[in-house]
């Protein structure tokens, strides 16, 4: 099985390491968010602080154990029984202007955002989608990429508009299906991939951004 990496952009890498800080957000075990930790070590940055929507998700453990700062900020409903987005997103901002971070990384965050979050934190807030983007957004990447009869499958990191999935792709990495290929191999080779190509692209953009 052979795998590709494809940057839409050059790669360009500052000479100075310059202490880049990122935080991530969470809403599940946090697979992508350790492999953000381990695989962004040595690289001159930190991840400053990760931010968890759910109460008892494993990844506050994970972040525990790594020795990550963590806070919870969870989606509550207003007075008129919808979910209040707008506090919830002020408290998450306040959080990451605490941690005085630079860029912001969503890793299986299962909330949408609101424009309003989004234009304040454009430019600096990107997210990792399971399929290869433009094609099959949504909740279900995986699911509708394996039921498609696309040849190849792979992950996407873009950068975060206003619209579900559809921000600028930033880059990709992919796979070709082979003979026999079970829906848990490629789940699996998709995560392993998601676990790769994160942490280089979050070290490309730091180098970039700060």
């Amino acid at each position: 099985m052979s795998f590709v990496s494809e940057p839409s952009k050059p790669a360009l890498f500052a000479e100075d390491n310059l202490l880049g800080r990122f935080a991530v957000l969470a809403s599940g075990s946090g697979s992508n968010f350790e492999a953000l930790v381990t695989g962004t070590k040595g690289t001159g940055h930190t991840c400053a602080l990760l931010i968890g929507d759910r109460k008892g998700a494993f990844c506050f453990e994970r972040a525990h154990r790594l020795g990550v700062p963590s806070a919870l900020v969870t989606y509550n409903k207003g007075p008129d029984g919808q979910l209040d987005r707008t506090s919830a997103e002020d408290k998450l901002s306040r959080h990451l202007e605490a941690h005085s971070v630079d860029l912001v990384v969503l890793a299986g965050f299962m909330r949408l955002l609101t424009p309003r979050f989004v234009h304040r934190w454009q430019g600096k807030l990107i997210n990792i989608h399971p399929a290869l983007l433009p094609r099959h957004p949504g909740a279900h990447g995986i699911d509708d990429s394996w039921a498609s009869t696309d040849p190849d499958l792979g992950v996407t990191v873009h950068w975060v508009d206003e619209g579900m999935d559809t921000g600028e792709i930033i880059e990709q990495a992919r796979f070709t299906r082979q003979p026999g290929l079970t829906r848990e191999q490629a789940e699996e080779t998709l995560h392993r991939l998601e676990h790769e190509l994160y942490p280089r692209v979050v070290t490309r953009l730091l180098n970039n951004l700060v």
